[in-house]
């Protein structure tokens, strides 16, 4: 699947701790009715038969909406279950191997956190890069704080579309504001609400008006 830089405004990541008595799929199907554009499966404990499962549940579920869907680091699974993509991080696959890997057709995102790892990114292949944290986040533990001065000179530094992601909320969005980037990543802002729609479709609102600020 081919994608455009709209699509990247509001890009949900998984994680299953908030399900309570809910599916994955069942809650990201509520993100996608709310606005949800883009959708990552983020799997760090699941063991590879369910992990499977998993995803090919959930690239049926995006396919039906039109929504691009990748996997977090499982190249493996990623073609197996043909998504639309795979989201690498720096201590993962480097991102030229994943490209060959992958084939030119397929979504590559990369992670990075300087302005060196994002021309490298390029460099390598990398269709959209998501850059963090940039406020103190609980999600991803090992993530270190990536300043507003390093966001928006990544963004000056690079052609393909960046993503910021990590702590972002309702809250903080704004100060995002005149960074260059095309959208948002969010976990908790979502997944952690209990009306899923509502904090999908608020947290897209806000984008968009950060977008264009």
């Amino acid at each position: 699947m081919k994608f455009a830089r709209k699509d990247l405004l509001l890009y949900a990541v998984t994680d299953r701790r908030w399900l309570r008595n809910a599916t994955l799929c069942g809650q990201v199907e509520q993100a996608i009715s709310g606005g949800a554009t883009f959708v990552q499966l983020r799997e760090k404990d699941l063991d590879e038969t369910h992990f499977m499962e998993e995803a090919l549940e959930m690239k049926a579920l995006c396919s039906r909406y039109r929504v691009p869907f990748v996997i977090d680091d499982n190249v493996d699974i990623a073609l197996r279950v043909n998504a639309d993509g795979v989201h690498v991080g720096q201590s993962d696959m480097e991102a030229g191997n994943v490209r060959e890997l992958i084939g030119n057709d397929k979504i590559l995102g990369v992670s990075a956190q300087t302005v060196e790892e994002a021309l490298q990114a390029e460099r390598r292949g990398a269709d959209y890069l998501g850059v963090g944290a940039v406020f103190h986040t609980g999600t991803k533990t090992d993530a270190d704080d990536v300043s507003l001065d390093t966001l928006k000179a990544i963004c000056d530094a690079v052609s393909i579309p960046v993503i910021a992601i990590g702590g972002i909320s309702r809250e903080n969005i704004m100060r995002l504001s005149g960074s260059g980037i095309c959208g948002i990543a969010v976990v908790s802002a979502i997944f952690a609400e209990k009306d899923i729609p509502e904090a999908a479709r608020t947290l897209k609102n806000l984008a968009l008006q950060m977008v264009q600020a």
